[in-house]
C-alpha cells in the first residue's frame, strides 16, 4: 500500500507542477511511513516543504494553498487528526461557497431542439447542453462577478466569456472549454464542444481545448440525476450542475397540466458574490431558457 501510495504521488507530481506535499519531516525522513523518501531531492524544497507547526496549521495552509489553484497533500501523523481536518476542510468550504437551486420550464426549449434538429444531420444535432452553454453566456454578459477569478485575493473579471463544459473521459472528468460563446452561433458551440469532446476521450485532446474557462457548466441529466451540486474549479468564482430534464405535473391556471421541468444549481464562491446576485442571475438565464429563439436569433 505505501509504495502504490508513492508511487501515485510521485506520478502526480511529474505530471503537474501544483502538486506540493507539506507536513512535519515529509523532506527529510519522507514523513511517518517514509511515502515521500526521496521525494526532496527530486522535487526540492519548494514543492516538498518540511512545516513543523501543529497539525491545525498545517491543514490551514493547504486549505490556503488549494483555494488560489494549487494543489497540496498535507500528511497527517494520526488518523483522529484526519477526521478533525476533514470537518476543518468541509467547515471552512462551507463558509466560501454557497449554492441556489433553480427550477426551469424547458418544454418551449426542447420542442425547438426537436424541430431544429429535423433539418440537420445526425451529426450536427444540438444537445440540450448547448443550449445551456449558450444561454448561460449571454447571460454572464450582464453579470461579470460571476465570470470572474481570484487570484491572490483580486477580483478579476475577464472580457471573454469562456465556457467550460465538464466531460466524461476514461478515468475521470475533463473540463473542455467553449471560447467566446456568448459570440458564437448555437451550431457553431455544438460542433465545437463535440469536437473537442472527442478528442479528449480519444486522448487527442489538444492545450487549447482545456484551458482558460471563465465559468463552467456540469450536466449529468443524461444520467438522470435530477438535482447535484458541482465544485468549482480554482481560480473560477462559480460552476452550474444542470439535472435532467423531467415530466410533472404542474398547475396552470388553476388546471392541473403535465410539464417539462429541470433543475440546476449554481454554487458560487462567497467573496467575490453574493445570494442575491446570483439569484439575479439564474432568473436572467430564465429568460433564454423559457424563449429559446433568442438563443437561435
Amino acid at each position: 500500500m505505501r509504495e502504490a501510495i508513492s508511487q501515485a504521488l510521485w506520478e502526480e507530481m511529474e505530471r503537474d507542477e501544483r502538486v506540493f506535499i507539506l507536513g512535519e519531516e515529509v523532506g527529510l525522513w519522507g514523513g511517518t511511513y517514509a511515502v515521500t523518501k526521496g521525494f526532496y531531492d527530486h522535487f526540492g524544497a519548494e514543492r516538498v516543504r518540511d512545516t513543523p507547526i501543529s497539525e491545525a496549521a498545517i491543514v490551514g495552509a493547504a486549505i490556503g494553498a488549494a483555494l488560489t489553484g494549487l494543489r497540496p497533500v498535507a500528511e497527517l501523523m494520526t488518523i483522529n487528526f484526519a477526521f478533525s481536518a476533514m470537518d476543518h476542510i468541509v467547515n471552512e468550504a462551507a463558509k466560501l461557497h454557497f449554492y441556489v437551486t433553480h427550477e426551469y420550464d424547458v418544454g418551449r426549449m426542447l420542442e425547438l431542439r426537436s424541430q431544429f434538429n429535423n433539418l440537420l444531420l445526425e451529426n450536427e444535432r444540438i444537445s440540450v447542453n448547448d443550449f445551456i452553454v449558450k444561454g448561460v453566456a449571454q447571460t454572464l454578459r450582464q453579470f461579470p462577478n460571476l465570470n470572474a477569478s481570484l487570484v491572490d485575493d483580486k477580483i478579476r473579471q475577464h472580457g471573454q466569456v469562456n465556457i467550460g463544459v465538464a466531460v466524461t473521459v476514461e478515468g475521470g472528468l475533463l473540463t473542455v472549454v467553449c471560447r467566446e460563446a456568448d459570440r458564437k452561433p448555437l451550431r457553431q458551440i455544438a460542433m465545437e464542444i463535440r469536437s473537442m469532446t472527442e478528442r479528449a476521450r480519444h486522448g487527442k485532446v489538444r492545450p487549447e481545448d482545456v484551458e482558460g474557462s471563465t465559468f463552467t457548466v456540469s450536466n449529468l441529466g443524461m444520467f438522470d440525476v435530477e438535482n447535484f451540486a458541482a465544485i468549482i474549479n480554482p481560480p473560477e468564482t462559480a460552476i452550474l450542475a444542470v439535472g435532467t430534464a423531467r415530466e410533472v405535473a404542474v398547475v396552470v391556471n388553476g388546471e392541473v397540466k403535465p410539464g417539462l421541468r429541470m433543475n440546476t444549481t449554481i454554487s458560487v464562491d462567497h467573496r467575490v458574490s453574493d445570494g442575491a446576485e446570483t439569484a439575479r442571475f439564474l432568473q436572467a438565464l430564465s429568460v433564454y431558457i423559457h424563449e429559446p429563439l433568442r438563443l437561435i436569433l
